[in-house]
Protein backbone atom coordinates (compact mmCIF):
# COMPACT_ATOMS: atom_id res chain seq x y z
CA UNK A 1 0.00 0.00 0.00
CA UNK A 2 1.18 3.58 -0.10
CA UNK A 3 -0.55 7.18 0.12
CA UNK A 4 -2.61 7.70 -2.77
CA UNK A 5 -6.03 7.11 -2.55
CA UNK A 6 -8.87 6.72 -5.02
CA UNK A 7 -11.58 10.02 -5.35
CA UNK A 8 -14.05 8.11 -7.19
CA UNK A 9 -17.58 9.74 -8.55
CA UNK A 10 -20.41 9.21 -11.34
CA UNK A 11 -23.60 10.72 -12.29
CA UNK A 12 -26.14 9.27 -14.94
CA UNK A 13 -28.83 10.99 -16.92
CA UNK A 14 -31.50 8.82 -18.69
CA UNK A 15 -33.01 8.79 -21.93
CA UNK A 16 -36.14 11.14 -22.64
CA UNK A 17 -39.27 9.69 -21.83
CA UNK A 18 -38.13 6.58 -19.88
CA UNK A 19 -38.38 5.73 -16.39
CA UNK A 20 -35.09 3.77 -15.55
CA UNK A 21 -31.54 4.85 -16.72
CA UNK A 22 -29.90 1.81 -19.11
CA UNK A 23 -26.60 2.61 -17.50
CA UNK A 24 -25.03 1.33 -14.40
CA UNK A 25 -21.93 1.29 -12.05
CA UNK A 26 -20.97 -0.72 -9.33
CA UNK A 27 -17.72 -0.25 -6.93
CA UNK A 28 -16.46 -2.90 -5.14
CA UNK A 29 -13.80 -2.59 -2.63
CA UNK A 30 -11.62 -6.08 -2.14
CA UNK A 31 -10.33 -7.55 1.16
CA UNK A 32 -6.92 -6.58 0.06
CA UNK A 33 -7.38 -2.83 -0.26
CA UNK A 34 -8.01 -3.04 -4.32
CA UNK A 35 -10.77 -1.39 -5.84
CA UNK A 36 -13.11 -2.92 -8.88
CA UNK A 37 -15.17 -0.46 -10.55
CA UNK A 38 -17.31 -1.52 -13.59
CA UNK A 39 -19.89 1.16 -16.01
CA UNK A 40 -22.08 -0.68 -18.23
CA UNK A 41 -24.66 0.06 -21.07
CA UNK A 42 -27.65 -2.04 -21.25
CA UNK A 43 -28.53 -2.75 -25.05
CA UNK A 44 -31.27 0.00 -25.77
CA UNK A 45 -33.04 2.24 -23.00
CA UNK A 46 -35.22 1.87 -20.76
CA UNK A 47 -36.63 -1.58 -18.20
CA UNK A 48 -34.50 -3.79 -20.28
CA UNK A 49 -31.19 -2.13 -20.67
CA UNK A 50 -31.41 -1.18 -16.96
CA UNK A 51 -31.63 -4.76 -15.83
CA UNK A 52 -28.84 -6.11 -18.47
CA UNK A 53 -26.69 -3.34 -17.34
CA UNK A 54 -26.78 -4.00 -13.90
CA UNK A 55 -26.76 -7.62 -13.92
CA UNK A 56 -23.34 -7.41 -16.05
CA UNK A 57 -21.89 -4.51 -13.74
CA UNK A 58 -22.84 -6.81 -10.54
CA UNK A 59 -21.69 -9.54 -12.05
CA UNK A 60 -18.28 -8.47 -12.88
CA UNK A 61 -17.66 -6.77 -10.08
CA UNK A 62 -18.45 -9.08 -7.60
CA UNK A 63 -16.15 -11.98 -9.98
CA UNK A 64 -13.52 -9.50 -10.39
CA UNK A 65 -13.46 -8.78 -7.04
CA UNK A 66 -12.62 -12.51 -6.19
CA UNK A 67 -9.99 -12.74 -8.54
CA UNK A 68 -11.55 -14.68 -11.37
CA UNK A 69 -9.86 -13.68 -14.70
CA UNK A 70 -12.46 -11.84 -17.03
CA UNK A 71 -12.20 -14.62 -19.72
CA UNK A 72 -14.62 -16.44 -17.14
CA UNK A 73 -16.55 -12.66 -16.27
CA UNK A 74 -17.72 -12.35 -19.96
CA UNK A 75 -18.24 -16.03 -20.46
CA UNK A 76 -20.72 -16.26 -17.10
CA UNK A 77 -22.39 -13.14 -18.24
CA UNK A 78 -22.98 -14.47 -22.03
CA UNK A 79 -24.82 -17.71 -20.00
CA UNK A 80 -26.44 -15.88 -17.50
CA UNK A 81 -28.06 -12.92 -19.29
CA UNK A 82 -30.77 -13.16 -21.87
CA UNK A 83 -29.90 -12.61 -25.71
CA UNK A 84 -31.25 -9.83 -27.98
CA UNK A 85 -33.29 -11.03 -30.56
CA UNK A 86 -32.77 -7.73 -32.10
CA UNK A 87 -28.53 -7.71 -31.92
CA UNK A 88 -28.19 -11.42 -30.77
CA UNK A 89 -25.62 -10.94 -27.90
CA UNK A 90 -26.07 -11.64 -24.68
CA UNK A 91 -24.83 -8.72 -22.50
CA UNK A 92 -24.08 -4.59 -22.33
CA UNK A 93 -20.97 -3.38 -23.48
CA UNK A 94 -18.29 -2.33 -20.21
CA UNK A 95 -15.74 -0.18 -18.69
CA UNK A 96 -13.89 -2.08 -16.15
CA UNK A 97 -11.36 -0.15 -13.61
CA UNK A 98 -9.43 -2.05 -11.28
CA UNK A 99 -7.41 -0.23 -9.14
CA UNK A 100 -4.70 -2.64 -7.65
CA UNK A 101 -3.96 -1.40 -3.85
CA UNK A 102 -3.71 2.42 -5.38
CA UNK A 103 -0.28 1.13 -7.63
CA UNK A 104 -1.66 0.10 -10.73
CA UNK A 105 -5.11 0.39 -12.58
CA UNK A 106 -5.84 -2.64 -15.07
CA UNK A 107 -8.57 -1.23 -17.47
CA UNK A 108 -10.63 -3.37 -19.20
CA UNK A 109 -13.17 -2.42 -21.93
CA UNK A 110 -15.66 -3.57 -24.14
CA UNK A 111 -17.38 -1.30 -26.80
CA UNK A 112 -17.73 1.67 -24.40
CA UNK A 113 -15.48 4.95 -25.25
CA UNK A 114 -12.11 4.56 -24.00
CA UNK A 115 -11.21 5.89 -20.46
CA UNK A 116 -9.78 9.23 -21.27
CA UNK A 117 -6.15 9.62 -18.71
CA UNK A 118 -5.49 13.13 -18.02
CA UNK A 119 -1.69 13.19 -16.24
CA UNK A 120 -1.30 16.70 -14.65
CA UNK A 121 -4.01 18.61 -16.72
CA UNK A 122 -2.79 17.15 -19.65
CA UNK A 123 -4.71 13.78 -21.68
CA UNK A 124 -1.80 10.87 -22.19
CA UNK A 125 -2.04 8.09 -24.24
CA UNK A 126 -1.82 4.76 -22.78
CA UNK A 127 -1.02 1.17 -24.44
CA UNK A 128 -3.98 -1.13 -25.31
CA UNK A 129 -3.75 -4.57 -25.82
CA UNK A 130 -6.36 -6.06 -27.62
CA UNK A 131 -7.48 -9.75 -26.77
CA UNK A 132 -10.93 -12.06 -28.19
CA UNK A 133 -12.95 -13.69 -26.19
CA UNK A 134 -16.38 -14.92 -26.71
CA UNK A 135 -15.89 -13.69 -30.33
CA UNK A 136 -15.42 -10.12 -28.66
CA UNK A 137 -13.15 -7.85 -29.12
CA UNK A 138 -11.64 -6.66 -25.76
CA UNK A 139 -9.01 -3.85 -24.91
CA UNK A 140 -6.62 -4.22 -22.02
CA UNK A 141 -3.88 -1.84 -20.18
CA UNK A 142 -2.10 -1.52 -17.21
CA UNK A 143 -0.97 2.04 -15.86
CA UNK A 144 1.30 3.04 -12.99
CA UNK A 145 -0.83 5.28 -10.97
CA UNK A 146 0.54 8.60 -10.64
CA UNK A 147 -0.40 11.21 -7.83
CA UNK A 148 -3.18 13.53 -9.72
CA UNK A 149 -4.31 10.85 -12.42
CA UNK A 150 -7.94 11.63 -13.88
CA UNK A 151 -9.59 8.76 -15.41
CA UNK A 152 -12.96 9.31 -17.24
CA UNK A 153 -15.03 6.78 -18.19
CA UNK A 154 -18.27 7.41 -20.19
CA UNK A 155 -20.74 5.28 -22.04
CA UNK A 156 -21.77 6.32 -25.37
CA UNK A 157 -24.44 9.07 -24.59
CA UNK A 158 -21.42 10.97 -23.75
CA UNK A 159 -19.59 11.63 -27.02
CA UNK A 160 -21.97 13.44 -29.95
CA UNK A 161 -24.54 14.44 -27.55
CA UNK A 162 -26.98 16.72 -29.17
CA UNK A 163 -30.26 18.24 -29.63
CA UNK A 164 -31.51 16.18 -32.51
CA UNK A 165 -31.47 12.58 -33.67
CA UNK A 166 -27.88 13.78 -35.46
CA UNK A 167 -24.42 13.31 -33.94
CA UNK A 168 -23.08 16.10 -32.61
CA UNK A 169 -19.77 15.94 -34.44
CA UNK A 170 -18.37 18.73 -32.61
CA UNK A 171 -18.75 16.66 -29.27
CA UNK A 172 -16.08 13.42 -29.60
CA UNK A 173 -14.05 11.86 -27.43
CA UNK A 174 -11.47 14.15 -28.15
CA UNK A 175 -13.21 17.50 -27.27
CA UNK A 176 -14.63 15.68 -24.05
CA UNK A 177 -10.61 14.68 -23.17
CA UNK A 178 -9.77 18.98 -23.67
CA UNK A 179 -12.85 20.06 -21.86
CA UNK A 180 -12.03 17.26 -18.86
CA UNK A 181 -8.64 18.17 -18.74
CA UNK A 182 -9.17 22.05 -17.97
CA UNK A 183 -11.79 21.18 -16.16
CA UNK A 184 -9.00 18.07 -13.58
CA UNK A 185 -6.46 21.40 -12.61
CA UNK A 186 -9.16 22.94 -10.83
CA UNK A 187 -9.00 20.28 -8.13
CA UNK A 188 -12.27 19.65 -8.21
CA UNK A 189 -13.31 15.88 -6.83
CA UNK A 190 -14.36 13.20 -9.20
CA UNK A 191 -17.87 13.58 -7.79
CA UNK A 192 -18.35 17.13 -9.02
CA UNK A 193 -16.38 16.38 -12.29
CA UNK A 194 -18.69 13.43 -13.54
CA UNK A 195 -21.46 16.15 -12.60
CA UNK A 196 -20.41 18.98 -14.92
CA UNK A 197 -19.46 16.42 -17.87
CA UNK A 198 -22.89 15.03 -17.51
CA UNK A 199 -24.46 18.28 -17.23
CA UNK A 200 -22.99 19.63 -20.32
CA UNK A 201 -24.08 16.38 -22.39
CA UNK A 202 -27.67 17.11 -20.76
CA UNK A 203 -27.12 20.61 -22.19
CA UNK A 204 -26.08 19.89 -25.88
CA UNK A 205 -29.07 17.69 -25.61
CA UNK A 206 -31.53 20.07 -25.05
CA UNK A 207 -32.16 18.81 -21.69
CA UNK A 208 -34.38 16.06 -23.53
CA UNK A 209 -31.41 12.92 -24.00
CA UNK A 210 -31.91 10.97 -26.91
CA UNK A 211 -29.94 8.73 -25.12
CA UNK A 212 -28.52 7.32 -21.65
CA UNK A 213 -25.18 9.14 -20.47
CA UNK A 214 -22.98 8.27 -17.82
CA UNK A 215 -19.47 9.66 -16.86
CA UNK A 216 -17.45 7.87 -14.14
CA UNK A 217 -13.99 9.71 -12.64
CA UNK A 218 -11.93 8.38 -10.41
CA UNK A 219 -8.81 10.83 -9.51
CA UNK A 220 -5.83 9.76 -7.68
CA UNK A 221 -4.80 12.00 -4.15
CA UNK A 222 -3.13 11.62 -1.64
CA UNK A 223 -4.78 10.72 2.13
CA UNK A 224 -5.76 13.72 3.15
CA UNK A 225 -7.40 13.07 7.50
CA UNK A 226 -9.79 14.85 9.23
CA UNK A 227 -11.06 15.17 12.56
CA UNK A 228 -14.58 16.25 14.41
CA UNK A 229 -15.56 16.47 17.84
CA UNK A 230 -19.55 16.45 18.13
CA UNK A 231 -20.78 16.99 22.03
CA UNK A 232 -19.11 16.29 25.01
CA UNK A 233 -18.84 13.01 26.65
CA UNK A 234 -21.06 11.32 29.09
CA UNK A 235 -18.66 11.21 31.85
CA UNK A 236 -17.03 14.86 33.01
CA UNK A 237 -13.89 12.42 34.05
CA UNK A 238 -13.68 11.51 29.95
CA UNK A 239 -12.77 14.92 29.02
CA UNK A 240 -9.13 15.03 28.90
CA UNK A 241 -9.19 11.61 27.25
CA UNK A 242 -11.39 12.85 24.52
CA UNK A 243 -9.31 15.49 23.88
CA UNK A 244 -5.73 13.94 24.27
CA UNK A 245 -7.00 11.96 21.23
CA UNK A 246 -8.85 14.16 19.24
CA UNK A 247 -6.14 16.80 19.20
CA UNK A 248 -3.04 14.29 19.21
CA UNK A 249 -4.54 13.23 15.40
CA UNK A 250 -2.82 14.43 12.11
CA UNK A 251 -4.76 16.61 9.82
CA UNK A 252 -7.83 19.71 10.38
CA UNK A 253 -9.69 19.85 13.79
CA UNK A 254 -13.71 20.60 13.67
CA UNK A 255 -15.43 21.26 17.25
CA UNK A 256 -19.63 21.40 16.68
CA UNK A 257 -21.34 22.49 19.85
CA UNK A 258 -20.90 25.08 22.00
CA UNK A 259 -20.59 22.87 25.71
CA UNK A 260 -17.89 20.89 23.43
CA UNK A 261 -16.51 24.36 21.83
CA UNK A 262 -16.40 25.46 25.79
CA UNK A 263 -14.65 22.43 27.15
CA UNK A 264 -12.32 22.38 24.09
CA UNK A 265 -11.42 26.23 24.47
CA UNK A 266 -10.81 25.11 28.98
CA UNK A 267 -8.36 22.17 27.80
CA UNK A 268 -6.36 24.48 25.04
CA UNK A 269 -6.38 27.50 27.49
CA UNK A 270 -8.08 29.76 24.62
CA UNK A 271 -10.76 31.77 24.74
CA UNK A 272 -13.79 31.18 21.92
CA UNK A 273 -14.39 34.75 19.79
CA UNK A 274 -16.99 35.24 17.41
CA UNK A 275 -15.65 35.09 13.76
CA UNK A 276 -16.26 38.70 12.66
CA UNK A 277 -18.01 39.05 8.94
CA UNK A 278 -20.63 36.79 9.99
CA UNK A 279 -24.03 37.58 7.41
CA UNK A 280 -26.81 37.98 9.50
CA UNK A 281 -29.47 37.21 7.08
CA UNK A 282 -27.83 33.49 6.97
CA UNK A 283 -30.50 30.87 8.48
CA UNK A 284 -27.57 28.87 10.15
CA UNK A 285 -25.74 30.02 13.51
CA UNK A 286 -23.16 31.76 13.74
CA UNK A 287 -19.41 30.33 13.71
CA UNK A 288 -16.80 31.18 16.38
CA UNK A 289 -13.12 30.83 16.58
CA UNK A 290 -10.45 29.18 18.64
CA UNK A 291 -6.98 29.59 18.31
CA UNK A 292 -5.42 26.16 17.67
CA UNK A 293 -8.94 24.68 16.03
CA UNK A 294 -9.60 24.62 12.44
CA UNK A 295 -13.33 25.15 12.44
CA UNK A 296 -16.02 25.53 15.17
CA UNK A 297 -19.54 25.47 14.88
CA UNK A 298 -22.50 25.10 16.75
CA UNK A 299 -24.19 21.57 16.97
CA UNK A 300 -27.34 19.69 15.78
CA UNK A 301 -29.25 22.37 13.61
CA UNK A 302 -25.63 22.74 11.61
CA UNK A 303 -24.84 19.04 11.17
CA UNK A 304 -28.64 18.47 10.37
CA UNK A 305 -27.74 20.69 7.18
CA UNK A 306 -24.26 18.76 6.87
CA UNK A 307 -26.42 15.48 6.44
CA UNK A 308 -28.99 17.28 3.85
CA UNK A 309 -26.43 18.28 1.96
CA UNK A 310 -24.21 14.74 2.00
CA UNK A 311 -27.43 13.06 0.85
CA UNK A 312 -28.07 15.58 -2.09
CA UNK A 313 -24.22 14.90 -2.89
CA UNK A 314 -24.76 11.17 -3.27
CA UNK A 315 -28.00 11.39 -5.88
CA UNK A 316 -28.39 14.85 -8.00
CA UNK A 317 -25.67 16.98 -6.10
CA UNK A 318 -28.11 19.98 -6.99
CA UNK A 319 -26.98 21.63 -4.06
CA UNK A 320 -23.25 22.03 -4.84
CA UNK A 321 -23.12 25.64 -5.37
CA UNK A 322 -25.08 26.48 -2.32
CA UNK A 323 -22.55 24.70 -0.03
CA UNK A 324 -19.55 24.88 -2.15
CA UNK A 325 -19.45 28.58 -2.15
CA UNK A 326 -21.31 28.93 1.19
CA UNK A 327 -19.55 30.49 4.13
CA UNK A 328 -21.53 28.97 7.20
CA UNK A 329 -20.69 26.98 9.52
CA UNK A 330 -22.17 23.76 7.67
CA UNK A 331 -20.90 24.95 4.26
CA UNK A 332 -17.31 25.03 5.51
CA UNK A 333 -17.86 21.73 7.33
CA UNK A 334 -19.24 19.82 3.76
CA UNK A 335 -16.15 21.77 1.99
CA UNK A 336 -13.86 20.00 4.34
CA UNK A 337 -15.69 16.45 4.21
CA UNK A 338 -16.57 16.10 1.39
CA UNK A 339 -13.88 17.71 -0.79
CA UNK A 340 -10.81 17.74 1.07
CA UNK A 341 -10.84 14.91 3.50
CA UNK A 342 -10.18 10.86 2.48
CA UNK A 343 -10.33 9.68 6.63
CA UNK A 344 -12.34 11.16 9.35
CA UNK A 345 -12.51 10.43 12.68
CA UNK A 346 -15.54 11.16 14.96
CA UNK A 347 -15.39 11.51 18.23
CA UNK A 348 -18.62 11.62 19.57
CA UNK A 349 -19.86 12.64 23.07
CA UNK A 350 -22.61 10.71 24.52
CA UNK A 351 -23.78 13.45 27.24
CA UNK A 352 -27.34 14.76 27.50
CA UNK A 353 -27.63 18.32 26.74
CA UNK A 354 -30.30 19.10 29.37
CA UNK A 355 -31.34 22.42 27.15
CA UNK A 356 -32.44 19.57 24.43
CA UNK A 357 -34.74 17.52 26.89
CA UNK A 358 -37.30 20.33 26.81
CA UNK A 359 -40.45 18.70 24.70
CA UNK A 360 -41.23 21.74 22.65
CA UNK A 361 -37.84 21.36 21.03
CA UNK A 362 -37.31 19.34 18.03
CA UNK A 363 -33.37 18.29 19.29
CA UNK A 364 -33.06 15.28 21.83
CA UNK A 365 -30.39 12.58 22.52
CA UNK A 366 -31.48 10.20 19.43
CA UNK A 367 -31.54 12.83 16.90
CA UNK A 368 -27.87 13.44 17.80
CA UNK A 369 -27.13 9.69 17.33
CA UNK A 370 -29.66 9.51 14.71
CA UNK A 371 -27.71 12.50 12.48
CA UNK A 372 -24.06 10.65 13.41
CA UNK A 373 -24.86 7.35 11.92
CA UNK A 374 -26.91 9.06 8.75
CA UNK A 375 -23.36 11.25 8.05
CA UNK A 376 -20.59 8.41 8.74
CA UNK A 377 -22.98 6.02 6.29
CA UNK A 378 -22.94 8.89 3.55
CA UNK A 379 -19.81 9.34 3.57
CA UNK A 380 -19.06 5.95 3.63
CA UNK A 381 -20.76 6.01 0.60
CA UNK A 382 -18.52 8.57 -0.77
CA UNK A 383 -15.10 6.11 -0.41
CA UNK A 384 -14.15 8.07 2.80
CA UNK A 385 -12.47 6.12 5.52
CA UNK A 386 -14.47 6.24 9.12
CA UNK A 387 -13.51 5.98 12.32
CA UNK A 388 -16.04 6.85 15.39
CA UNK A 389 -14.95 6.56 18.72
CA UNK A 390 -18.01 7.31 21.12
CA UNK A 391 -17.40 8.99 25.08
Amino acid sequence: MNDLCADIGYKSIKHAGEELCGDHVDIVDTDDGSTVVVLADGLGSGVRASILSTLTSKIISTMMAEGLPIEECVSTIAATLPVSANHGVAYSTFTIIHLVRNHTAEIIQYDNPHVILIRDGVVTDYPITEIHIEGKKICRSTIRLQENDVFVAMSDGCPHASADVTYNNNWKREDIADYMADLSLTGYTAKVLCTMLVDECDKLYGYHPQDDATACVIRIRQRVPMNILFGPPSDRDDCNKMLNLFFGKEGKHIICGGTTASIASKYLRKPIKAKPGFDTSSDMPPISVIDGVDLVTEGVVTMSRVVEYAKNYLHGNESFEEWNYGHDGASRICQLLFEEATDINFYVGRAINPAHQNPNLPINFNIKMSIVEELTACLNDMGKRIKVSYF
